[in-house]
This record gives structure tokens, C-alpha cells and sequence, in this order.
């Protein structure tokens, strides 16, 4: 039951994740079956079993909240429009707006004093 619910949570964060692209979704799809394909004659009580269930969902999930399509806006003046949706995962950027600062995390520093 846990692999046909991985199957499906991966076949639905394609179709968001690449909606409007056909290709890419089909060549997914296609991956997708192939991958489940290759393992559907395993039996339940073999070991490989769990940990490739537990990758199909966190491939799902990455596909879902981390992947972004950008698509040419113009010819002329080379811009891209990106494609975020309600999944789509957004941060904060404290990291970045750091700098080369030490940042604390629950008090502890991650990463060594320069």
C-alpha cells in the first residue's frame, strides 16, 4: 500500500511541478513508471523495499516544493519568467542578506569565526 501511495504522490508533484510543459511531464511520467516498473517484482519483506519508498517520497516532495520551471518572457531583452505556484517553498534569505557573518541557529554558531 505504501508504494502505491509513493507511485501516486510522485505522478502528482510532476504534474504540478511541470504543468504546462508536456514533454518534460511525459518524460517523467515515463521515469516514473520505469523506476516502479523495475522494482514491482520485489517481494514486501525484501530490505531494498522501504528505502526506495522513502526516496519516491522525498523525490515527490523536493519536485513539489523545490523545483521552479522559468520560460523565455521576450527575444529581445533575454528575460525569463518563472513559474511559482502554491507548493512552491520560499525562504527567507537571512542567509544570504548575512553575508559572510556567523549565523546562530538555537544558539549555536554553523559555521567557524574568520
Amino acid at each position: 500500500m505504501a508504494a502505491l501511495q509513493a507511485y501516486r504522490h510522485l505522478l502528482r508533484a510532476a504534474r504540478i511541478a511541470f504543468e504546462g510543459d508536456t514533454r518534460t511531464l511525459d518524460a517523467a511520467r515515463q521515469q516514473i513508471r520505469q523506476g516502479f516498473r523495475d522494482k514491482a517484482s520485489l517481494p514486501a519483506s525484501d530490505p531494498s523495499v522501504r528505502p526506495a519508498i522513502q526516496h519516491a517520497e522525498e523525490v515527490a516532495s523536493f519536485l513539489k516544493t523545490n523545483l521552479v520551471q522559468g520560460r523565455r518572457d521576450s527575444q529581445e531583452d533575454n528575460t525569463y519568467k518563472l513559474r511559482i505556484h502554491k507548493h512552491t517553498e520560499r525562504g527567507d534569505n537571512n542567509s544570504i542578506k548575512l553575508g559572510n557573518k556567523n549565523i546562530k541557529e538555537d544558539g549555536v554558531k554553523c559555521c567557524s569565526e574568520r
